[in-house]
C-alpha cells in the first residue's frame, strides 16, 4: 500500500522521522463497514431534527475538546506524518477556530428564506440535510482535512463517514473520539478504517447521499466517475502547483520571507502552498539571490523538538517521487540552485530545494511538486507574469506581491485565474473565507458559509393562496 504497510488483516502506521512502526490497526470486515454506514444514517435520522442551535452547541463543544486534546493530538500527527510539532498546534488552533466560527454563524447561515412571489403568493427557501456524506481525506493535515468538512455538515444536520489516509489512522481516531466526547451522538460521525475496494463500496452505497474528496487530480477523476455514476453530488478539493508573482515594485526582503514560508510550511506538503515563483526580470537575479540564500538556510529537523524548519517527508514513496520530478526536471533542462540530494540517514528527508531556469515540459513546471521544492520563473514583465501563472491545468490558489495593492486586487479579481489570491502573504486558510479551486484543481467549496450549503436539499416551497 501506498499509504502503509498492511499485515493481513491490519493497518500499520510508520514514524516517517525514522521508519519504525507506530502502531497497527484492524481493518473493517465488509459487515462491518455496512452497520456502520446504516448505523451513522440512523444517527442523521435523528440529528436533523435538531435545533441548528443546539447543534452549534456541540460544534463549539467540539472545538473545545480539539483546544484541550492539543497536545497529543499535534504529538499523534507528528510521529504519523513528520509535521513540526509547533505546525500541529498551529493546525489544532484553526481547526478550533472553524468550530468556533461554524457555531456562531451556522444557525443565521442556515435559516429557511422568505421571498415574495411573482404572482401573489410566498415563497420559503428551506436548506435540508441530505443524509450520510462520505469524506475521503489525506494525510497532509490530519487535522484540519477533517475538521473542514465534517464540522460543516454536521452543523447542516448530516451524517459524516472518515476514511482517513491510512499513515494517519491514530489521528482520525482520535478525532472520533473527541468529537464522541464533545456529546456527538453515538454513530454520527465514524471512522471507516477500509481498503480502496471497501471504499468503492461506500461510494455506490443508497445510504450515502454525497462525496467529497481531498486528494489528487487523478483520484479526483475517479472518485466523480464513481459518485456520478450513482448520481451523487461530489466536492473536490485536488492538487496544485500554485504560482507566486513577484513584480518590480515588491517589498524584496517581505517577498524573499513569505515565499520561503510559502514552500516550506508543513515540510511542503500543502495543496495551497506556493510552489511556481515568478517573478519579474528587473528584479529576478536580487530576488533569485536572496530567496536562493534563505533556503539553503531551511534546516532539517526533529519535528517533535521544533529544532529544524523542517521534518521528513511523510512517506518513503512521496519522497523517491519528488526527487524523481527533480531529477527529470534537470534532465529537461532545470537547475539546481540549492538541495536536491537525498540525505543518507534513516526517515523520509528531503532539503529544501531551489530550481531555476524552469520551463514547459519539465515537472516543476507543469506538475505538482508535495514537498519543499520551489521553482523559479523569470517573466518579461507583470503581464507575462500572469500569462505564466496561469498556464496551468491546476487553479488553487496564488499570490502577488507588489506595493501597489489596488492594482493586485485588480489583478487577482479579473485576471487570476484560481479559485484563492493572496496578496503581500501566504496563507492556508480562514474560516470566514472560501476555499476551493477551478480546473483541475477541483469544485466546490468550503468555509465560509459555503461548505456549510454544499450538502444541502435547497427546497422550494412555494405557498400559492
Amino acid at each position: 500500500m501506498a499509504d502503509s504497510q498492511r499485515l493481513g488483516d491490519m493497518l500499520t502506521t510508520i514514524n516517517p522521522a525514522t521508519g519504525e512502526e507506530l502502531e497497527r490497526y484492524p481493518l473493517m470486515g465488509d459487515s462491518d463497514v455496512e452497520n456502520t454506514i446504516r448505523k451513522c444514517h440512523e444517527a442523521f435520522l435523528d440529528w436533523r431534527h435538531e435545533s441548528p442551535e443546539k447543534r452549534a452547541e456541540i460544534i463549539k463543544a467540539i472545538g473545545d475538546g480539539l483546544r484541550s486534546k492539543k497536545k497529543d493530538l499535534s504529538r499523534l500527527m507528528t510521529n504519523e506524518m513528520g509535521k513540526l510539532v509547533k505546525q500541529g498546534e498551529q493546525e489544532v488552533d484553526l481547526c478550533a477556530g472553524i468550530c468556533d466560527w461554524t457555531a456562531a454563524n451556522g444557525p443565521k447561515e442556515l435559516a429557511s428564506e422568505e421571498r415574495e412571489l411573482p404572482n401573489g403568493g410566498k415563497g420559503r427557501i428551506a436548506y435540508s440535510p441530505i443524509g450520510v456524506v462520505y469524506g475521503i481525506q489525506p494525510w497532509n493535515f490530519p487535522t484540519y482535512q477533517v475538521i473542514r468538512y465534517a464540522i460543516a455538515n454536521l452543523m447542516a444536520g448530516n451524517g459524516v463517514l472518515l476514511k482517513h489516509a491510512e499513515s494517519v489512522t491514530g489521528s482520525g481516531l482520535m478525532l472520533e473520539k473527541i468529537f464522541r466526547e464533545a456529546g456527538l451522538p453515538d454513530n454520527l460521525f465514524s471512522v471507516l478504517r477500509i481498503s480502496h475496494d471497501q471504499s468503492d463500496a461506500v461510494i455506490a452505497h443508497k445510504l450515502v447521499r454525497g462525496v467529497t474528496l481531498t486528494g489528487s487530480a487523478s483520484a479526483g477523476r475517479i472518485i466523480a466517475k464513481q459518485a456520478g455514476e450513482k448520481l451523487k453530488k461530489t466536492v473536490l478539493e485536488l492538487g496544485s502547483n500554485d504560482a507566486y508573482i513577484v513584480l518590480a515594485d515588491a517589498d524584496l526582503e517581505k517577498a524573499v520571507r513569505q515565499c520561503v514560508m510559502g514552500r516550506v510550511y508543513n515540510n511542503g506538503e500543502t495543496c495551497v502552498a506556493a510552489k511556481r515563483f515568478i517573478v519579474v526580470d528587473e528584479i529576478f537575479d536580487a530576488f533569485r539571490h536572496e530567496f536562493v540564500k534563505a533556503m539553503k538556510d531551511v534546516k532539517m529537523g526533529d519535528p517533535l523538538t521544533n529544532e529544524g524548519d523542517i521534518g521528513p517527508m511523510a512517506r518513503k514513496d512521496l519522497r523517491d517521487d519528488l526527487h524523481e520530478q527533480v531529477g527529470k526536471s534537470v534532465e529537461k533542462g532545470a537547475r539546481i540552485q540549492c538541495g536536491g540530494e537525498v540525505p543518507d540517514e534513516d526517515g523520509w528527508w528531503y532539503p529544501a530545494t531551489v530550481l531555476d531556469n524552469v520551463q514547459p515540459g519539465q515537472p516543476a513546471y507543469d506538475d505538482e511538486l508535495f514537498g519543499p521544492v520551489a521553482s523559479l520563473i523569470r517573466a518579461k514583465d507583470a503581464e507575462d507574469a500572469m500569462r505564466i501563472a496561469n498556464d496551468s491545468r491546476f487553479g488553487l490558489g496564488g499570490g502577488i506581491f507588489t506595493e501597489d495593492t489596488d492594482r493586485a486586487i485588480e489583478l487577482a479579481e479579473k485576471h487570476f485565474d484560481t479559485g484563492m489570491v493572496f496578496i503581500n502573504g501566504f496563507g492556508l486558510a480562514q474560516p470566514n473565507m472560501p476555499f476551493g479551486g477551478v480546473k483541475d484543481s477541483g469544485y466546490g467549496r468550503e468555509h465560509g458559509g459555503f461548505g456549510l450549503k454544499e450538502f444541502v436539499n435547497v427546497k422550494a416551497i412555494n405557498v400559492m393562496g
